[in-house]
This record gives structure tokens, sequence and C-alpha cells, in this order.
């Protein structure tokens, strides 16, 4: 397999040159080709065959120890003028950033293979996909590519046909953590990584591409590449409301993309259309809909288990890599909260000592193709994507933010997404458990300036017909004893169900300053153990740590300058009058 399209030959000629491999190899993205990736990783050691028997076709990967995590510090957006980049990228002139990592690739895929990876993000043929091509010398990442994008044939002939597509180049190097860079340049739509092989680091088509370039590339074009799940919801008489929701990493995200109705909510349906990321466009009667580039999932897997998200489990118990798991005397994999088993050799490869840190990594992972999920939507690859009725935006934050409350319009709800803050995870590397602004969850991802990102999610008012509404959910709130108010996990359907109403205008609220709430007659709670008490506690608003989050809001807001829309702070000052009245 090779290609007619001159422009990508001639890279890939290039990058060759550059790169000296042994030996180079075009991805067709066939399941016969998957295996041998498979057999070449069970015979270098790069994968251990884990139980066939109660986990056919899964096997673990061990990364290096420093090299398990997306490194936001050395992940750059290289734009010709800085101010572009914004203070939330960490900037590099491109010709600086260029040069240092062709230093670095020189003769560095010497003895290895350079795969050749045409992909699509999207659905095949959607008017919403965009194509890529990843230069790798991982078979690492040509297998998890294999499992999480549409790669291989289709994709090149689609890419052949439209001659368009974004340049990722790839190698794993030394893995010293002193060489080791992320590099985008969206004015090029090129990607350059080198000196890791961790997930969001390595498989380009993920984090980079669909998130820091796509985002880029929305404002350009005219839509929205955002950091959220896609499920439907459908209710018993057969009415199926879609909602996108943004969390930062490691917030239930993946809990709620693949949520199971609780017994209380019999006939509901949920159907998971992504867990990650959504691609959002207008049609042509002013209505948002959604399309998940990605075909699988690459999801955090301690807390996973039957009882907190059966689906998710039943997605991983076959063909699946996981990363950084622990195993059992059984072979199986094992990792905190799994219930059942013990583990015996921890994430490192070491035997397992409780003294010297959990089994498996905090930040552990599952790759596996969407269409292992139960609830997994057909709808995932309809080209014209699905109809979003809510955007629901949310974080981790122990007191301040409700249950969930409504914005009162759509610039109301752009400064709610701008505003989410969340105490910090094992997703990225540095401290665990800091409070930290993260717009709409994309304070990692987005690549360009904030203050341009909230002006492209303003211009949306002027140019839709149907905007969805703007919700705002906080599944962890706790009491003063540090223990949960709300059960969370399946039993988040109540909430989603009000927000749906909301939608659909079958229930009233209460207006509060920071956007209408619900009353507490309208949030189900019946066989919960959820008292009057621990439902006021959940939906209150407390003024005196609203005013303090409103002042960190301001400071936060302001250290964009003069790129910070008028209307977004305007919208602020009104909250704010709001709590003074």
């Amino acid at each position: 397999m090779n290609t007619r399209l001159k422009a990508l030959s001639d890279w890939v000629a290039e990058v060759a040159k550059l790169t000296q491999p042994e030996r180079i190899h075009w991805c067709d993205g066939s399941e016969s080709e998957y295996q041998t990736f498979v057999a070449e990783m069970l015979e270098s050691g790069d994968l251990i065959e884990l139980n066939q028997d109660n986990y056919p076709g899964c096997y673990l990967h061990r990364s290096d120890p420093n090299d398990v995590a997306r490194v936001e510090h050395l992940t750059y957006v290289c734009t010709s003028r800085q101010e572009d980049a914004g203070p939330n990228n960490n900037w590099m002139a491109p010709a600086q950033a260029k040069q240092m990592m062709l230093d670095f690739y020189a003769g560095c895929m010497k003895g290895r293979t350079l795969y050749v990876i045409p992909y699509c993000m999207g659905p095949l043929g959607s008017p919403f996909a965009r194509y890529g091509v990843e230069l790798t010398d991982s078979t690492y990442v040509a297998a998890n590519m294999y499992l999480m994008t549409r790669m291989g044939k289709p994709a090149l002939e689609h890419i052949e046909q439209t001659g368009s597509f974004i340049k990722g180049l790839h190698s794993v190097g030394e893995l010293d953590p002193d060489r080791r860079f992320i590099m985008h340049f969206p004015e090029e739509l090129t990607i350059m990584s080198y000196g890791s092989g961790y997930g969001g680091n390595a498989l380009l088509g993920k984090k980079c591409h669909a998130l820091r370039i796509a985002s880029y590339q929305a404002r350009t074009e005219g839509w929205l590449a955002e950091h959220m799940l896609i499920v439907g919801i459908e209710s018993p008489e057969g009415e199926t409301s879609y909602l996108a929701c943004a969390f930062p990493s490691a917030c239930g995200k993946t809990n709620l993309a693949m949520l199971i109705p609780p017994e209380h909510y019999k006939g509901w349906k949920v159907w998971t259309l992504g867990d990650d990321i959504a691609w959002m466009h207008l049609d042509d009667e002013g209505q948002l809909r959604a399309v998940n580039p990605e075909a699988g999932y690459f999801g955090v897997v301690p807390g996973t288990n039957r009882k907190t998200n059966p689906n998710a489990f039943d997605t991983i118990t076959h063909d699946t890599i996981f990363t950084n798991v622990a195993v059992t005397a059984d072979n199986d994999p094992w990792w905190e909260d799994k219930d059942g088993g013990e583990p015996v050799i921890d994430w490192r490869g070491r035997p397992f000592d409780a003294k010297k840190g959990p089994a498996a990594h905090p930040n552990s992972r599952f790759t596996v193709t969407a269409k292992n999920n139960p609830s997994y939507s057909s709808l995932a690859e309809a080209p014209e994507g699905v109809p979003i009725s809510a955007l629901v935006f949310g974080g981790r934050r122990r007191e301040l933010a409700p249950l969930v409350y409504q914005a009162k319009s759509w610039a109301h709800g752009v400064l709610v997404g701008a505003s989410v803050a969340s105490e910090t995870t094992a997703a990225a590397t540095g401290k665990v458990g800091v409070v930290r602004r993260d717009p709409m969850a994309m304070k990692p991802f987005c690549g360009y300036n904030f203050g341009d990102y909230w002006q492209h999610w303003l211009s949306f008012e002027e140019r839709a017909a149907k905007l969805p509404e703007i919700f705002h959910v906080n599944w962890f709130r706790r009491d003063a004893d540090g223990n949960f108010l709300w059960p969370g996990f399946g039993e988040n359907l109540r909430v989603l169900k009000w927000i749906i109403d909301r939608c659909e205008q079958r229930v009233d609220a209460v207006e509060q300053p920071i956007g209408y709430l619900p009353k507490p007659a309208d949030i189900d709670v019946e066989g919960l153990d959820v008292s009057p008490d621990t439902l006021a506690q959940l939906l209150a608003v407390d003024v005196s740590q609203w005013s303090e989050e409103l002042a960190h809001i301001d400071e936060y807001l302001q250290s964009f300058g003069s790129r910070v829309p008028e209307q977004l702070l305007a919208e602020h000052g009104k909250v704010k009058a709001a709590f003074a009245d």
C-alpha cells in the first residue's frame, strides 16, 4: 500500500530521510494488521498477554514509569504571534520549535519501523469529518490508533480525493523527560511530538488533532471542537434528547457517557455516542449538531467496576489494551476499586507492595473500540450527527457549585463555561486536588487564545436559529464531614431528566444570581437516601462563597487582557450586581 497523493508521498520520504527508519509500513487498517501489531509487541515485550479465558483479546502495556500522563508544561502552541496562542498555552516561535524538533528527529528511527497511519476523525464521508496522517515509530501507537480512529485504506482514499490532511509526526525517541515536547502548529495544521509513548502525547489523532488543531480549524470554519461527551437519553415514550457534556478528565465523563438507568427509571435508555470529544456544527436550519470524531475510548480505568459502571466494565472485558494496570495471580488485569481479585504484580511489573503506592497507576488506561460498549449508538456513525438539546458543564467541587443550575441566556452560559473550575486529577502531571480554572474543560486543549475562543462561542447567538440550553452540574459536593451528598453514577439520570424537562419547558425553576435552580420537588429523590435537608444543601447558593468565587473569576478573565469579549465581562457584571441586590 502506498499513495498517489504526491504531497503525502513527498512528506513521508522527507521524514524517512530525516529519521532513517529500517523500514516503512503503510497501515491498511485491517483486523489482520492489528493482530500482526499485537504479535510483534508480544514478541518484543511491549505487550503482555492477559488471561485469555477471562479477558479474550486483552493485553497489558507498561509504559516507562516517567511517561504516564499528559505533559502540559511541555505542550506548546506555535503561532506566528504569541498573543494568538494566548496565556492559556505555552508558546514558542514556530521556526525555533521546528528546528529543535528536527534536531531531535535526526536519525531517531534507526532500527525501527516508520508507520504511516492515514486516519479519519468523525464518520467516514461525513461533511463534518476531518482527516490526518500520523507518522510514528511506535507499534503501540499504531495498534491504539486502530482502536481509536477510522484508520487505513478508506481514510487514505478520502485524503487522496481532497488532498487535505493534518500532518502528525511522532517518535518515542529515548523517552527522556528532558527531551520530551509536543508541538502544535495550527497555522500549518501540523503536529510534532517527541520523547513520549503515552496516549495523549503520542496518539496524535486524539487531543492534539481532535482538540488543539481542530479547535483552531473550528474557529476559522465556524464550528466547535470541544472536550465533551455526547449522550442520548431516551424516555419510555421513545423521545430521545442528546446532550453534550464537558468535564475535566477523571470527573465522571466516561461514567456519564455510559450511564445505566437506575431501577427507579424502568423503560429509560441511555445511548453512548462519545465519551470525550464532540465536534459541533450548525446545520442548514441553524440547529447545533454533534459528531464524535473518535471511534474508540481511551479511558481512565481505576474506579471502574460492575457497580459504578457496568457498561464500561463490560466494554473492557474483551479486545482491550490496558496500560499501567496491575495483574492478579490468575493474570487478570486489576485496578483499584475493581471489586474482586487481588493484585500480585503492580503497574511497574514489581511484586505488589501497598507501602510503595497503588497497584495500578492512578492514570492507568484502557483502549477499546466504541462498538464494544453495550450502550453504543449506531448514530455515532451518522454523517449528519445528532441534534444537541443541552450543553452541560461541570467540575469536581467539594463546595460552592450546586448540584445543577441553568444559565439564563446563551451569553450567560458562555460565562458559566468560561468560569468552570475543578480539582486537579492524575490525568495531568502536577499536584492533585488543587482547584484550577478549566474553561469548558478545555484549558489543556484549546489551540488558541481563550479570549478569542470565548468570542467565537458568543458569535453563535447571531448565527443560530435554535441554540441548546446551557447547564452546570456538580456531582461531587460534600458535607462538613467530607461525605458525598449525591449518590452519583446511574442516579445522575435524575438530574439529566430535570435538564431535559427544562429544555422542553416542562418544569419551572427558581431564579438565583448564578442561574435557574430546580425547585426541590422537581428533583426526583424517590428511593434515595437523600433527605430534604441534604437536597437543600445540594441546591444551596452560599453568598459569601460565591462573592469570593466571582472575584477569582473576575481576576481570571482580566488575565486575558484586551482579548476578553466585552460581552463576557458584561455578563459577569450582571451576576455580581444580582448578588449585590
